[in-house]
């Protein structure tokens, strides 16, 4: 059963990230599970799947600055690392030190950063803080990102004029083109979305949001390195059909990672809304694997 926007947001808390007020839900008892959203959305992204994590985990699911029911300062340089260091610092405010990490799209972007922290705390002897990473699609590797047009146009000189220009039929349309052929988004997910992206004027930040592109090419190797070096368990739960990091970029990860864990889905960018039982299923049975207790479920095998 999953959750509508409103009864979502009253689940909500914020907290201060600097002096940025920060939405995020807290739920469940058990093993801390981080889940981290992706551009341009927020981390109700994460609704489908939130009674079948809580029943196991204590979830955190924020929104990161910029996004959703966060702050959305006008003039901020949003990076990568501002973002992982609200999490930290969340994690830090609700005690939590070991978490496990779920995270989609521009979430992966900030796993990566997370892992890498964890692989710079090892080399001079400090504890680490990923236990485990579970990845859905996201621009892992930036050869292999395909960014759709809006994306581009965003980043380019009339990237401000781009965002105010943004509207919900033209966000609609944008949506459905990286949803898969069979799962397309319904009507009022497609308001929910656009509801977050539109809070607290959210849409004349976007072209600041999407510079975590050329981030990506700049800290390539430490990101990439990450992800081959950290030694934590990964599990990838993808998308083929999605246009941006569908198949292609899977065959990339099976090039790249060590003994590839990959669960491969007939679906579009949004696995998490798309097939949320396949990919509940798939998550669970990733744990299980690491000695959580059996989730009564088969893992999915990989295709």
């Amino acid at each position: 059963m999953s959750i509508d926007l409103d009864t979502w947001h009253a689940r909500g808390q914020t907290y201060r990230h600097e002096r940025h007020p920060i939405f995020y839900v807290d739920e469940g008892q058990g093993e801390p599970l981080l889940l981290i959203h992706g551009f341009p959305t927020a981390s109700w992204d994460w609704h489908a799947l939130w009674p079948g994590l809580t029943d196991r985990y204590r979830c955190v699911a924020p929104d990161m600055l910029g996004f959703g029911f966060s702050a959305k300062p006008r003039r901020h340089d949003y990076r990568i690392a501002e973002q992982a260091d609200l999490h930290e610092g969340l994690l830090d405010l609700l005690g939590i030190g070991r978490v496990h990490v779920l995270a989609h799209d521009y979430g992966d972007t900030v796993a990566q950063e997370l892992l890498a922290r964890d692989v710079d705390r090892c080399r001079i002897g400090q504890p680490t803080r990923i236990a485990s990473l579970g990845l859905l699609n996201g621009g892992l590797f930036p050869e292999t990102h395909h960014p759709r047009a809006v994306q581009t146009l965003l980043l380019g000189r009339a990237g401000w004029l781009i965002a105010r220009l943004m509207s919900e039929r033209a966000f609609a349309h944008n949506m459905r083109a990286i949803f898969g052929e069979q799962t397309p988004p319904s009507p009022a997910t497609l308001a929910a979305l656009w509801a977050l992206v539109r809070h607290n004027r959210g849409t004349r930040i976007a072209h600041r949001l999407i510079r975590y592109m050329p981030e990506r090419r700049e800290h390539r190797a430490r990101w990439v390195g990450a992800l081959q070096a950290a030694g934590v368990p990964m599990r990838l739960i993808n998308g083929l059909q999605d246009p941006v990091s569908g198949r292609h970029m899977v065959t990339r990860y099976r090039e790249l990672i060590p003994d590839a864990d990959v669960v491969a889905l007939d679906c579009g960018h949004y696995p998490q809304i798309e097939q949320p039982a396949a990919v509940l299923e798939a998550y669970l049975a990733f744990r299980a694997g690491l000695g959580d207790p059996d989730p009564g479920m088969d893992g999915s095998p990989e295709v």
